[in-house]
């Protein structure tokens, strides 16, 4: 027996509470599963009738849980739309619903973090930066925040409600045939491209060094220009990267190392800006 028990108004509605809390109430043990219950919980009283129904639907959703909530909200979507099968009488066990959480949420994690913070975050808040870098206008913050949330909102409106109507088989049209992989590999070149272009042109350091002779003056800054442009702030980058991914170093020391190394060099004359 099949039946829609939640309207539309009710799905928008699980919606926009992942949108809002997906990371407002996370901890180390359970991650996003505060913010699974709550939104199970919006629905609970229109998919059972039972106490105690209601009850084994927010347990179920109490465990463990973790992806990227942009793209990962298909998996909401999905959630939501077996829960309402099952509350209708289909043979839906716990455990599959479980067990399809804990296998989604690895892969969306993964295309969710290329996509938006590698990609579209860097795009938008550099041509933001670019906007504002010299006037201090507030056309930059203005023009991010209406672009993002004009490219977020639609986008994970139609992933969620796609994963609500169509179930696991959205899963296994985007998962499958290996576009994920196709997807990431992508995302991450368009990554790494942004993140080179923000360097080379936000990161201001140039060697100060020269060498002089009679009336013959050298400055190394232009010869290192002509061999490999921004190669200082190249490895500026680089190293602030080996510090962060590699020694699993915390921000405020590497803030700190690069206080060290610019007041370092500025005073030896080594790096001028």
């Amino acid at each position: 027996m099949t039946a829609n028990k939640l309207s539309k108004r009710d799905t928008f509605k699980v919606y926009i509470n992942w949108i809002m809390y997906s990371l407002s109430c996370q901890n180390m043990e359970r991650m996003e599963a505060p913010a699974f219950s709550r939104i199970m919980g919006l629905v609970a009283d229109k998919l059972y009738d039972k106490e105690e129904d209601k009850q084994e639907l927010l347990l179920r959703h109490a465990q463990f849980f973790n992806t990227e909530p942009l793209i990962g909200s298909i998996i909401p979507g999905i959630v939501l739309g077996m829960e309402e099968k099952k509350s209708c009488g289909e043979d839906i066990p716990d455990e599959l619903i479980s067990s399809i959480k804990t296998a989604l949420m690895g892969p969306f994690a993964g295309i969710g973090d290329s996509l938006m913070a590698g990609t579209l975050v860097p795009i938008l808040l550099s041509i933001a930066l670019g906007l504002s870098k010299d006037t201090g206008s507030l056309a930059g913050p203005i023009f991010y925040v209406i672009t993002y949330l004009g490219i977020m909102l639609p986008l994970t409106w139609f992933l969620f409600r796609k994963g609500y109507t169509a179930g696991i088989n959205s899963a296994e049209m985007i998962l499958g045939g290996g576009k994920k992989d196709l997807i990431t590999r992508a995302a991450n070149i368009v990554g790494l491209m942004v993140i080179g272009a923000i360097s080379a042109q936000y990161v201001s350091a140039n060697v100060g060094l020269g060498y002089t002779s009679g009336d013959m003056a050298i400055s190394i800054a232009p010869v290192l220009d002509g061999i490999f442009p921004s190669l200082v702030p190249l490895l500026l980058t680089l190293l602030s990267w080996f510090l962060l991914d590699k020694k699993k170093m915390n921000i405020g020391w590497i803030f700190l190392i690069f206080i060290i190394i610019s007041v370092a060099c500025s005073v030896t004359g080594i790096l001028v800006p």
